[in-house]
């Protein structure tokens, strides 16, 4: 079954409140509006979402365009990273490189590429069970986690090559295009902006 994920956009990063809690920027939620107003939703569409605030702002946004139903799961949420809390970007790179480069060993607590690998695809795999054959599926979640599943639909090592930053938005709003059943990925990261409509047709 042919599915879309995407990748919230920038957010209002807050220092003091746990990461899950972050909401879309208001960069962030117009990127993501003006995504949903090319048609990206098609009718009858399912919406599932991290439960995370950003993905879910992002999930309901998309939503509106058809009244799309938006299911969300925990599970689908961004790789573990509350054992370092926040961190300032310069270092937040330095682990997230460690993440990619090592994901058999935790760095520094955060949860490890493989176990973050194997939950986000059994998730995708259950809720697709869920979705009546012809009903398009799209996901709303986050980059890390997508690159994981990106990874394993096209059969690729876990490498911080194929992370959204170095193929799409560094700011996040990124899509691709995969066949979870099939094994197929239909597209590279590609941002939002470059994206459309007829994305059930590619590949």
């Amino acid at each position: 079954m042919r599915a879309l994920y995407v990748t919230h956009p920038q957010v209002e990063i807050a220092p003091n409140i746990p990461v899950p809690l972050w909401g879309l920027s208001e960069q962030g939620r117009q990127r993501a509006m003006q995504f949903a107003g090319k048609g990206i939703v098609p009718e009858g569409a399912v919406i599932f979402s991290s439960g995370e605030r950003k993905a879910v702002e992002l999930a309901e946004i998309l939503a509106r365009q058809t009244g799309a139903k938006v299911i969300t799961d925990h599970q689908m949420g961004e790789n573990d990273r509350s054992a370092t809390g926040f961190l300032p970007p310069a270092l937040f790179e330095q682990m997230a490189d460690r993440f990619f480069a090592e994901p058999d060993r935790s760095a520094d607590g955060w949860e490890r590429a493989v176990d973050a690998q194997e939950r986000i695809v059994g998730a995708v795999r259950t809720a697709l069970l869920s979705v009546p054959e012809g009903t398009p599926a799209i996901f709303c979640g986050h980059g890390a986690v997508g690159t994981l599943l990106k990874c394993h639909v096209d059969k690729r090592p876990i490498a911080r090559a194929e992370d959204q930053s170095r193929h799409g938005d560094k700011g996040g709003g990124n899509c691709f295009v995969f066949d979870l059943e099939e094994m197929v990925l239909g597209c590279e990261w590609t941002p939002m902006e470059a994206f459309g409509p007829e994305w059930l047709e590619i590949g």
